[in-house]
């Protein structure tokens, strides 16, 4: 019976967080989808006799330009995932290579970005990629040498995709450098002693070993970048709205809060779906 007591102890607290702030809101989401939408915007009360309806979901699915905009976003979360996998691999790398004091100023650095505002450090993307910037004098008097129409950096994917691999690069070099630091460097000597050299020690002792923080990592990025908002509103164009920033505009601007929330309630499950694909073979290499 005290064993039974403390099992509920130790699993009420974090089951009544999930219920309240997880299950509650996304069972009043996927209701809210399959609502009516006001006449005056919000929802149409149930009382006028205006039930339940599967509208907004025909509406999503016959229109295909919020499907492309989904698409764009999982094409644009993907490519932050891939740019911070490839960023964050060989830096992780050579922390958990480095000796342990190296290593923890080397960890520090990593999530000293955290301690400043996030939309600080989006703004600060505008200076760097904006018209007079340095950075953008210097890309367009490369371009202009090789004979190349100049480019606007800011306001354009280029940026997006610049500034979401740079707040989520490191939730890629955490899991990784969890992982690498962990592992037996007896295992390297024993593949080199064996006639492996560097690249194949590599590819056959320490990228197999380090799956799980890639998937791990993996998920931390893509998860969060898939329904980005705050990015693409400040540093992209007209023609750069994801799923989130329709989200956005559903509920804030056009009001329609059936669809904001059927939108919600399909990216939701994405999320669901993708982090149980991500679940599956880290559980394996594990």
């Amino acid at each position: 019976m005290n064993e039974r007591l403390e099992k509920w102890l130790l699993a009420g607290a974090p089951t009544l967080f999930m219920l309240a702030l997880f299950a509650v809101p996304s069972a009043i989401m996927l209701l809210a989808s399959f609502r009516y939408p006001g006449e005056y915007g919000g929802l149409a009360p149930m009382s006028e006799g205006r039930g339940l309806t599967l509208e907004t979901y025909r509406f999503f699915f016959s229109d295909f330009i919020y499907i492309r905009v989904f698409i764009k976003s999982i094409i644009m979360a993907s490519l932050t995932t891939a740019f911070c996998l490839l960023l964050a691999y060989p830096l992780a790398l050579l922390m958990s290579r480095s000796p342990q004091r190296r290593r923890n100023a080397m960890l520090l650095l990593v999530i000293l970005p955290f301690a400043s505002n996030f939309l600080i450090r989006v703004y600060a993307w505008m200076l760097l990629l904006g018209p007079q910037s340095a950075l953008n004098r210097i890309v367009n008097a490369l371009l202009g040498l090789f004979g190349f129409a100049h480019v606007q950096l800011l306001f354009s994917p280029f940026a997006v995709l610049v500034a979401m691999v740079y707040a989520h690069l490191p939730f890629m070099v955490l899991p990784l450098y969890a992982n690498l630091v962990r592992h037996d460097p007896l295992l390297l000597d024993a593949a080199q002693d064996l006639g492996a050299n560097s690249w194949q020690r590599f590819w056959r002792v320490t990228f197999p070993l380090s799956l799980p923080g890639v998937y791990s990592g993996s998920a931390l990025v893509f998860i969060p970048a898939l329904g980005m908002f705050v990015i693409p509103e400040i540093l992209g164009g007209t023609r750069d709205m994801l799923i989130g920033n329709l989200i956005k505009e559903q509920f804030l601007v056009a009001r329609d809060w059936p669809f904001g929330s059927a939108l919600a309630v399909l990216l939701t499950l994405s999320v669901m779906l993708i982090a149980w694909l991500a679940g599956r073979p880290g559980g394996r290499h594990a």
